[in-house]
């Protein structure tokens, strides 16, 4: 058989294999997709695809904004 049938032209899925929801944005950590978007992938058309690679980099800003982490807690009293 011929790998040819792997070369197929359609738009690369975004996914970097890592896998984890976050809680608050209900987006994959790694590839910015939401649950919704990574199941109906295989389903997109092209269009569909593209749109939602569009979005990713706006998604990925979101996420990497500084949360506080310990200095940002209130301080005690």
């Amino acid at each position: 058989m011929s790998d040819e049938v792997w070369k197929r032209a359609e738009v690369e899925s975004p996914c970097v294999k890592i896998c984890v929801i976050h809680p608050a944005a209900r987006i994959c950590v790694g590839c910015y997709r939401s649950i919704d978007e990574i199941s109906r992938w295989g389903g997109m058309s092209a269009a569909e695809r593209t749109a939602v690679k569009e979005a990713l980099p706006a998604r990925a800003r979101t996420l990497t904004q500084r949360r506080g982490g310990r200095m940002g807690r209130s301080t005690p009293e």
